[in-house]
């Protein structure tokens, strides 16, 4: 059986028995609320010092004191959710909760009667700020047709009405409930319309401009503002990739199509060329009191080929004895080394 049926069982009973619920109090979720009592009550208590605040359960004949006065002192049973003000002998709930929603209970007491005062608590979340979605779009032949939708994300028992902004539409936008139709010409489209969000607790109001209408073309549809950011992050990743595969193909391309000449040959890849050996003999000095050779000595150039080992039988460069060719370096190349070496005959 859930809340609601409690409470009509409740107050059907209650009033068979006499002691119907004399107050009805609205309480915001998560607030305070203040249980209080009219002057009469207040008057008896400083008269008799007997009374009590008590709480019924969901069994009507069940109920839980929440404090008790007697004799100019008082105890209070739950000091952390309810604080009791001495000087109108109200009682503060001091964050309102939905299971606080109960009927509560003061009474005095006279001697051999009892007065009795009873307050039925209702808790309400209030409405949240209220936003207008459109649901349909279409203008053609100068005119606009619009469908809208009003809602809010919290609050109870919310209900929805429409109204003007202004005075000049002619109960246009009149209407009550989440949604509304309007159908008006684009050279009119001056004026707005404005969603009220309320519940017993609160009121929250939305407007929206017509004028938004002509501001589109027919057939393109509207974009939701809450897919609008995934498509733009989509859209900034797709260019960051096309713009990396670009660079990285370029950069391929680029040394794929390097003049082979233009690279620097690494000490392994170097040939040694033809090497040319310049040497000169000096003539030898003739002793004193020789004659002279009427001929004049002269130098003789002689141009001879230095070349490496002979080859190998099998056609392989051969190595110099007790020189081995150092690891990681090419053997000697076998190109003809030219020497030119001048010599100086004796003189005879």
């Amino acid at each position: 059986m859930g809340s609601g049926a409690w409470l009509r069982l409740l107050l059907t009973l209650a009033a068979l028995w006499g002691i119907g619920a004399q107050e009805r109090l609205l309480g915001i979720l998560g607030e305070a609320t203040f249980l209080r009592l009219p002057r009469q009550l207040r008057e008896l208590t400083q008269q008799f010092g007997e009374a009590s605040w008590k709480k019924i359960t969901q069994e009507p004949l069940r109920k839980k004191f929440l404090l008790k006065i007697s004799g100019g002192n008082q105890t209070e049973y739950e000091p952390g959710r309810m604080r009791f003000h001495r000087e109108d002998f109200s009682l503060e709930i001091l964050n309102t909760s939905r299971d606080d929603g109960r009927l509560y209970e003061y009474s005095v007491s006279k001697g051999e009667e009892e007065e009795v005062w009873q307050v039925q608590l209702e808790v309400f979340e209030p409405v949240a700020h209220p936003s207008i979605r459109i649901l349909r779009q279409d203008s053609s032949n100068g005119s606009c047709w619009l469908a809208l939708r009003c809602s809010s994300e919290r609050g109870d028992d919310v209900s929805y009405s429409w109204a003007s902004r202004d005075n000049g539409t002619g109960g246009l936008c009149r209407a009550n409930g989440s949604v509304l139709a309007l159908r008006f010409p684009l050279r009119s489209a001056a004026f707005g319309c404005v969603c009220t969000a309320r519940n017993p607790v609160s009121s929250r109001r939305a407007a929206f401009d017509a004028a938004r209408c002509g501001s589109r073309h027919r057939g393109v549809p509207e974009v939701r503002t809450e897919l609008l950011v995934p498509l733009v992050v989509l859209g900034v990743i797709a260019v960051i990739v096309i713009v990396v595969i670009v660079t990285c193909r370029a950069t391929r391309s680029a040394k794929c199509d390097q003049d082979p000449s233009q690279v620097t040959p690494g000490p392994s890849q170097v040939t040694p060329a033809s090497a040319t050996i310049y040497a000169q003999v000096q003539r030898v000095q003739k002793p004193k009191g020789t004659v002279p050779n009427a001929t004049p000595p002269s130098c003789t150039t002689i141009y001879a080929a230095a070349t490496g080992p002979p080859p190998a039988p099998d056609g392989a460069p051969r190595s110099p004895a007790g020189s081995p060719t150092p690891r990681g370096r090419p053997p000697l190349s076998q190109e003809p080394t030219t020497v030119y070496a001048s010599v100086t005959l004796p003189v005879a």
